[in-house]
């Protein structure tokens, strides 16, 4: 069986060991805090014994040794910390594992609303979506050096389990801002966890789009959780009015606009979405209990 290594134990990686960790013979990853590593020594993930390093952006031997022994490698961590050690540590390696970087729709920029697939140019606006396309580059090069399959994953808007528009409405802070042609793809996190799973079993490389079916603008998410949860429809707020009060991370994610294609997810992948839209997403997690009091967040 093959050893995983996880750069970055987050939200989609602990997904991704949650369903298919049992095809690992080991499982070890990195974490920013002694507080998750000590939980992930104690609990592992959905069962799984995981292994925590710690890791603050700056090479470290046992990271390293563990990132050579890996048949397959998982790259979650935030950009800026691949940029300063992980691809030099791993680029020092005698093997060359299978590399899947989870990066974001945010490479392309803003489009106006219009439909783009893995061509589209990458155009940037903000910071961090710079900062990803860099990172894709520095993997690109890692793959061409090594000659193994670097499969990088265009993830849209992430929600799931205890992150998702259900638990806003549920609490009264969620606040419908309507942005005219504000469109963008969300994703389910078990759907993000099939498409690693799907990608390392294929041994694909190349970029994917991974996004759901229907684009949509962020008010109509709000409104269908009100819904399910048989709650008021927060008021609308035109976005002019909710400027001044956005942070700066809502801002970047405003100024942005478009309709991902995820053809080849489906096509190169054979993926078959779970939640093909937001509405199947939160009809599930409500379901489930998101959103209620007496259930999950």
């Amino acid at each position: 069986m093959p050893d995983l290594f996880c750069l970055g134990l987050g939200y989609s990686a602990r997904a991704f060991i949650a369903g298919d960790g049992d095809r690992f013979a080991t499982i070890a990853g990195t974490v920013r805090g002694e507080a998750q590593q000590q939980t992930l020594a104690a609990n592992g993930v959905a069962g799984r014994a995981v292994t925590a390093l710690l890791f603050d952006g700056r090479p470290r031997a046992e990271i390293a040794q563990a990132m050579c022994r890996a048949d397959a490698m998982l790259v979650s961590a935030p950009p800026a910390a691949l940029a300063t050690a992980a691809a030099d540590m791993l680029g020092r390696a005698h093997r060359a594992p299978a590399v899947v970087y989870l990066s974001s729709l945010s490479v392309y920029g803003d489009y106006a609303g219009a439909a783009i697939d893995e061509t589209a140019a990458l155009r940037p606006g903000s910071a961090r979506g710079q900062e990803r396309v860099a990172a894709e580059d520095a993997w690109r090069q890692f793959g061409r050096d090594t000659g193994c399959p670097v499969a990088i994953l265009r993830l849209a808007g992430i929600y799931g389990p205890g992150r998702n528009a259900l638990a806003s409405v549920a609490s009264g802070t969620a606040r419908r801002i309507v942005k005219p042609g504000q469109v963008f793809n969300r994703i389910h996190v078990a759907d993000i966890a099939q498409a690693i799973a799907a990608t390392f079993q294929r041994r694909a490389d190349g970029v994917f789009n991974v996004a759901d079916d229907e684009p949509a603008p962020p008010q109509d998410v709000i409104a269908c959780a009100a819904v399910l949860l048989r709650m008021p429809l927060p008021p609308a707020i035109a976005f002019d009015d909710a400027l001044p009060t956005l942070s700066p991370m809502a801002r970047s994610f405003y100024a942005e606009s478009k309709r991902a294609l995820n053809g080849r997810l489906k096509t190169d992948l054979g993926i078959t979405l779970r939640y093909p839209t937001y509405r199947e997403g939160l009809a599930a997690l409500c379901a489930a209990g998101e959103g209620d009091a007496s259930g999950s967040p």
